[in-house]
């Protein structure tokens, strides 16, 4: 008998497209320490299609954020993960000197597998020839959004105010930016402004349209202010085009870092397969102007009778 009362199915078990993955491709990088590794997912059919470069939270890798990989690349994304220097799975000492710039080398990372699209799609078999080295997004979550911000346009925040340098990549059209810190200053805690000074961010320069992805629960000890805070680069850039917030989400909003990780205390399949469909549908509408996908999603939401979070536009 085919129960009547309607479960949750996660939306990777229905998959539209079979998805092939490899890990551990080694980047050489030279003054790095380590070599860059990387995963790179993607469907097994279909030519011409966009890359998604995420860049992880602190202390993940590139094994991290399956929900969110598997359903990109199953919905026709190249999916590239590179593996950052915080990552807990890289040992890193913490009197090791490179901690002081793993913000940077996090964006060097970015625009390294960048410059090795070519050889990164030859490195999963039946790929080569059939990815749009033109329509490229980035993504990231928390850390990883700081990383992203600054690839899209954002400019840190000097020690005495002046505007850091420009260390946007012009290769990426889109971004989405998740559970991203907000402005700095007089905005984060005692023990931010003096351990992560680079947390002050100007987000006015975000250059690319960008969707902003926040839980209106998550309250960060890195910030004074309450979850709010992670709706400045949406309020604070004209590019901030859409804010999606999740009804009672926390930090990772759901789940989104993985399949049932054990530091999700928010843990809603729902949330995380809200995040999965408006993610894609606002990087198929930035990367290919005239496609609908985004404003269809948008309204599907604002229709739904209990919504799992609620959508701005500019």
């Amino acid at each position: 008998m085919i129960p009547t009362t309607r479960i949750y199915r996660d939306a990777n078990m229905d998959a539209p497209i079979p998805v092939a993955s490899v890990r551990a491709i080694r980047l050489a990088a030279p003054g790095r320490g380590d070599d860059l590794q990387l995963r790179i997912s993607a469907p097994v059919e279909g030519r011409d299609l966009p890359v998604i470069v995420f860049s992880h939270g602190f202390g993940s890798s590139m094994d991290g954020y399956a929900p969110l990989a598997d359903y990109w690349a199953a919905h026709g994304f190249v999916v590239i993960q590179p593996t950052h220097l915080d990552s807990r799975r890289m040992g890193l000492a913490e009197d090791d000197p490179r901690r002081a710039s793993i913000w940077r080398i996090r964006v060097e990372d970015v625009k390294r597998a960048l410059d090795h699209l070519a050889l990164l799609e030859r490195a999963l078999p039946g790929l080569a020839g059939r990815v749009d080295h033109g329509r490229i997004a980035a993504v990231g979550h928390s850390f990883g959004g700081h990383t992203t911000a600054l690839l899209l346009g954002a400019r840190m925040i000097g020690l005495e105010g002046g505007e850091g340098e420009d260390l946007s990549d012009a290769r990426i059209g889109a971004g989405i930016l998740m559970a991203a810190g907000g402005r700095g200053g007089k905005d984060l805690s005692a023990f931010a402004a003096e351990h992560l000074p680079y947390l002050g961010v100007d987000f006015a320069p975000l250059r690319v349209p960008t969707l902003v992805v926040a839980g209106d629960q998550d309250r960060s000890p890195l910030t004074v202010r309450g979850p709010d805070w992670f709706y400045d680069p949406y309020y604070l850039s004209p590019n901030g085009r859409g804010l999606l917030t999740l009804h009672g989400g926390e930090h990772l909003l759901g789940g989104i870092s993985g399949y049932t990780v054990t530091e999700t205390s928010d843990e809603s399949p729902e949330r995380v397969a809200l995040i999965q469909r408006m993610s894609a549908a606002f990087l198929r509408s930035a990367l290919y102007p005239g496609d609908t996908a985004w404003q269809d999603a948008c309204d599907a939401l604002r229709n739904e009778t209990e919504p799992q979070g609620h959508v701005l536009v500019k």
